[in-house]
């Protein structure tokens, strides 16, 4: 007891000290754990105590946020104590009173406490508790110093916690900017770029760093007149008007590497409180597979159209010749037409197969039905179905003995193989067409070969396509460019592989052979 009144004298010493070194970490030091470390230090010499804790109050209880000078049983209890549901709702004094109990029954009476309340803008955020060996024997001046310290305290800690949120939403902010899977822009007031995430740094081709305080019309820039306005243009013309004023334009976006690419790009206004513009946000999406799948469109469009209008064509015509009341048809005329007819509806009914096929791939892929397959009798009867068909060509099959049994869907790989062989007879107009297999440990290969002109070497990375039909066959042979893209899907599915050989320096067989060979594994 005899220590307090040299304490007091010396306290009123050093507060003004100890009250300027806390208004220093108000603009010094903005991490929270530090301090509140710093806080509860200072706020146990002040008070002479021998330990202390800092809680602090969140929506969901009390919290203990520093301690020092503690001993580790005592804190692992008195952590979940404040978190009990009972005491989330108890205010400071109430807080101060049960830890004053709590302290004097754990000490057996040796040891009393002391807490001042954290307020800052009117709100307690907190409470400082000091563990000391005497009694509370502070004048009421006293007190108002000691709340004066209190108050700096929790406006620092205040500070601190802005702090740490400002930060945190800026990280979540970097993260979702750097996460977005399209190119994002922030302007300023001057249209120059203030931040630029990854994206559109590896859509572009320049580093972050590189297009980071550039302006907008340097980055932006149209290889040809662009759909819709552009940023300047709508400026020019008093953009924005209102906060939900967004533009949309739509063009190639030319590039520091060509080629230009298609983006779409969405122009949004933040507005301060008076309705002066702080930044404009820019959303850039690459629409490359749209713009693909309008090319598709109209592919399909015109290649259906066409393929479809001929047989049509030939069934009606033929079919009108023979209705012809004016006329009398012989019998070998009849049949002629007849298997024409016949002729242009299986084309149409394989056309239209073929359609539903390459809906139900773009629907989720084909089903398959697996059972045995013997891979030589299958080529065998596609052999002698083509030969009866084309008396041109001659087609041969080369398996060697002993060829394994394979697992797969033999009406979907009999449809491969069809595929292959009507390929190479539209293209090879005559000579010997050859259906070979060979054996590896692990898989078997069969390849289909013709004599035909070959595949040119710009062809052969599209062939697979959907829809894909070589310049020089468009005019030259009929078909919708389905047949090697469902060739592909059903070869893929059943675990294997195609791929094909063409001509130029691109076949790596030998430089005398001639034409196309298109080959698929399957797993054995």
């Amino acid at each position: 007891m005899s220590i307090v009144p040299s304490m007091l004298p010396d306290f009123r010493v050093r507060q003004r000290d100890y009250l300027l070194e806390i208004s220093r970490l108000l603009t010094q030091e903005l991490d929270l754990e530090k301090l509140m470390a710093r806080i509860l230090r200072v706020s146990i010499e002040m008070l002479a105590g021998q330990a202390g804790i800092i809680a602090l109050k969140h929506p969901d209880g009390w919290r203990v946020a520093a301690a020092h000078g503690i001993a580790p049983a005592f804190l692992s209890y008195l952590t979940p104590l404040l978190a009990e549901e009972k005491v989330r709702e108890l205010d400071v004094r109430e807080l101060n009173r049960m830890l004053k109990d709590l302290t004097y029954t754990a000490s057996m009476g040796l040891l009393n406490g002391t807490g001042l309340p954290l307020a800052a803008h009117g709100q307690v955020i907190g409470v400082i508790f000091i563990f000391r060996n005497y009694t509370d024997l502070f004048t009421p001046n006293d007190r108002i110093l000691l709340q004066s310290f209190a108050d700096q305290a929790a406006i620092a800690v205040f500070n601190a916690q802005l702090y740490g949120q400002v930060s945190y939403e800026k990280k979540r902010l970097d993260a979702l900017l750097d996460s977005a899977a399209d190119g994002i822009l922030i302007l300023d007031a001057g249209m120059n770029i203030e931040r630029c995430n990854s994206a559109f740094a590896k859509l572009f081709g320049w580093s972050q760093s590189e297009i980071t305080g550039k302006p907008h019309n340097e980055i932006i820039q149209w290889k040809k007149e662009p759909q819709g306005k552009t940023l300047e243009e709508s400026i020019s013309n008093g953009w924005p008007l209102s906060p939900t004023a967004t533009l949309y334009v739509e063009g190639d976006l030319s590039r520091p590497l060509p080629p230009p690419i298609p983006v779409g790009i969405t122009y949004a206004p933040l507005l301060s409180d008076e309705g002066k513009l702080r930044n404009v946000l820019v959303a850039i999406r690459d629409i490359t597979h749209f713009r693909t799948a309008d090319e598709i469109k109209a592919t399909f469009i015109s290649i259906v159209s066409h393929e479809l209008r001929t047989p049509v064509a030939l069934i009606k015509g033929y079919a009108s010749t023979l209705r012809r009341a004016d006329a009398k048809w012989d019998k070998h005329t009849i049949n002629e037409s007849l298997s024409v007819i016949e002729e242009e509806a299986d084309r149409l009914s394989k056309m239209i197969d073929d359609l539903l096929d390459a809906s139900r791939l773009q629907a989720g892929g084909l089903s398959l039905n697996q059972a045995d397959v013997a891979l030589p009798s299958l080529a065998s009867r596609v052999s002698e179905r083509f030969s009866s068909q084309s008396p041109n060509h001659k087609i041969v099959t080369d398996f060697p003995e002993k060829f394994p049994v394979i697992l797969g869907d033999e009406n979907r790989l009999e449809q491969v193989l069809s595929n292959l062989v009507s390929n190479a007879l539209k293209y090879a107009r005559e000579g010997e067409i050859k259906i070979t297999g060979s054996i590896l440990p692990d898989e078997v290969i069969v390849c289909v070969s013709d004599q035909g002109p070959g595949i040119d070497a710009k062809d052969l990375p599209h062939i697979f396509d959907r829809f894909y039909r070589s310049t020089s066959a468009v005019k030259q042979t009929k078909g919708a460019g389905l047949g090697l893209y469902l060739a592909r899907a059903i070869v893929e599915a059943h675990g294997g592989r195609i791929w094909a050989e063409g001509r130029d320096g691109s076949n790596p067989r030998s430089k005398t052979e001639s034409g196309a060979r298109i080959c698929f594994s399957l797993p054995r």
